[in-house]
């Protein structure tokens, strides 16, 4: 995957920005679907937050498709129709150039959760949960990769409009 600039977080297109479009890109992927009306982003200093409510990462393959290359249903015809991003590289990216990168998926009252610093899995996690079904990711850029990179919100909420404007009945909250 090629993120362009590193940059700074001072133009719309530096690497932040790209880190943070595929991890949103994979959450309109289940909207598209038909899973999931809603996407929550946050962002608190340079620790992003992506909440959606489709149908979560399956349990068992949590680390893959987030750690290893060639993995996710993405490469299943029958469950995915139609995708915004297919050669299956963008959120493994992310928890590469990431000091820190969470995962959590949740699916029928259970969930999984793996933990990476600097790409490396450090924790895995699963039980029992209350909450909806969909999937959580939290990173940071990595600062020595992404030196003096800082979120503008202004870029990101002209990227979300354009992601509204794009998905009539997507709820996006920011």
């Amino acid at each position: 995957m090629y993120i362009g600039r590193i940059g700074s977080g001072a133009h719309y297109d530096d690497g932040c920005y790209i880190l943070l479009k595929e991890v949103i890109d994979n959450a309109i992927d289940e909207f598209i679907m038909g899973y999931g009306k809603q996407v929550e982003i946050k962002v608190e200093g340079n620790r992003v937050r992506v909440r959606d409510f489709g149908r979560g990462i399956p349990l068992g393959k949590i680390v893959d498709c987030v750690s290893q290359i060639n993995t996710g249903a993405k490469y299943n015809n029958e469950v995915f129709q139609f995708s915004v991003g297919l050669n299956g590289v963008g959120t493994k990216a992310v928890n590469a150039l990431s000091k820190d990168f969470t995962v959590r998926s949740h699916r029928d009252g259970e969930f999984a959760e793996a933990t990476f610093k600097q790409g490396k899995l450090k924790k895995e996690n699963r039980g029992k949960t209350t909450e909806p079904n969909g999937t959580f990711v939290e990173f940071e850029p990595d600062p020595t990769i992404f030196k003096d990179s800082e979120f503008k919100p202004e870029f990101i909420e002209k990227r979300l409009r354009h992601y509204s404007y794009l998905n009539s009945g997507l709820r996006l909250i920011f």
